[in-house]
């Protein structure tokens, strides 16, 4: 296993790194006073210099209009977009359009690709995904409330959602939805279906407050009401009741672009904290850093992010050459584990910068506020714990228990 960035990334991360510090970095300052929808003429202006690039949306493959890079690839350049917080949007492989991307080319009729898929490989459109509902645990994905009923030619959705991230300001909402209620096996009775923003019945109730801050545009997490909302039965993706199929096929890459994505966090907040501690005096000559306290910090900081980067690399790589299946044991527990570095790294590195480290003046404070779901969404510490547990135990010959 060689886990060396490809030849072609080699003068491509470099630059991406450049490009990020020199023209994205600068925004995020603005996008914490001003907000997201009084950057969006110099974000899309960024987002065309990617364009001419070759650069916007990378991990799609070319006949779609993305850079066509694998999994590996896109694996290592998410790491450099991840050291800003708006390096994904920019490069327009942002969560969830990035996963509706995969989905829509996976599973999507040739009508939907076209309507869908393209405009918003191409960045004219964003979208949102709708399967967290407010009544019902997300640990257990298989309790929906949302229901779909097929009269005639049409779906009918009534349901409640939230947690839809970028739904303010999406053209369209990939919902998830129960079709078949009275299917024996759980796992069969939801589907896909594609509803569009604009569609009667369909209502963005608002923007739910995260760390008291409401957000706006891409940058936010809405609640959804559907009431008697109308959508033809040609927007189901995929066969009916494949919805939590077609859900897997979505979290396993998806899992690995955000820890990378969390790798790139961590390191930004580990240059922040050593840049700190060698600066900061204590009193004339003697920097922050000459403590054993701090030192042990940056010490640990180095060796998890370390640990976290190759078994993630080692994820994607197996995911690659053996698929999802037999990589769901590393897709676990990358998740939990970048999960766990992700908030131990900033929170050393908030507290190395002191009172300074909850202000505005770095992203630190923005990222603990938004990036503490990491350890909830997209599946909770506890769930991933338990189930790569089980497995493991099953393998020692634990009779294998269906839990209800």
């Amino acid at each position: 296993m060689d886990f060396t960035p490809p030849e072609s990334l080699k003068t491509l991360l470099p630059e991406v790194r450049r490009f990020i510090r020199e023209k994205v970095q600068p925004l995020e300052g603005p996008l914490q006073a001003k907000g997201f929808h009084a950057l969006q003429p110099e974000l899309e202006t960024l987002r065309a210099q990617v364009r001419e690039l070759g650069l916007s949306s990378p991990h799609m493959p070319k006949q779609y209009g993305g850079a066509g890079l694998s999994l590996m690839e896109f694996a290592h350049l998410a790491e450099e977009l991840g050291r800003s917080p708006l390096g994904h949007y920019v490069f327009n492989c942002q969560a969830p359009d990035a996963g509706n991307m995969e989905v829509l080319a996976h599973h999507g009729t040739a009508a939907q690709k076209e309507r869908f898929l393209k405009p918003l490989v191409r960045g004219e459109i964003r979208s949102c995904f709708g399967m967290t509902e407010p009544e019902h645990p997300g640990s257990n994905p298989a309790w929906l409330g949302t229901r779909a009923r097929r009269e005639g030619d049409a779906y009918v959705l009534d349901g409640h959602k939230w947690f839809t991230s970028g739904a303010d300001g999406a053209s369209f909402c990939i919902v998830m939805a129960v079709t078949d209620p009275e299917s024996p096996n759980p796992y069969l009775r939801a589907s896909q279906i594609i509803v569009p923003m604009d569609t009667p019945g369909f209502q963005r109730v608002r923007n739910i407050p995260v760390a008291g801050e409401a957000g706006e545009g891409w940058a936010s997490h809405s609640e959804v009401l559907l009431e008697n909302c109308r959508v033809p039965v040609d927007n189901r993706l995929g066969e009916e009741g494949m919805g939590f199929v077609i859900a897997q096929h979505r979290l396993g890459p998806g899992r690995i672009h955000h820890c990378m994505r969390w790798l790139g966090i961590c390191e930004r907040a580990f240059d922040l904290m050593c840049e700190r501690a060698a600066s900061r005096q204590l009193s004339p000559g003697k920097p922050l850093g000459t403590r054993q306290m701090v030192q042990e910090w940056i010490a640990d900081s180095r060796a998890e992010i370390n640990a976290a980067r190759l078994m993630v690399l080692h994820a994607a790589w197996k995911m690659e050459k053996e698929g999802a299946t037999e990589a769901r044991d590393e897709i676990s527990t990358i998740k939990f584990y970048a999960a766990n570095v992700l908030q131990r790294v900033l929170d050393r590195s908030i507290q190395t910068h002191g009172a300074m480290g909850l202000t505005d003046a770095t992203p630190l404070a923005w990222w603990w506020g938004h990036e503490r779901g990491a350890r909830i969404y997209d599946g909770a510490d506890e769930v991933h714990k338990s189930s790569l547990a089980r497995r493991i135990l099953e393998r020692y010959g634990m009779k294998k228990v269906r839990e209800e």
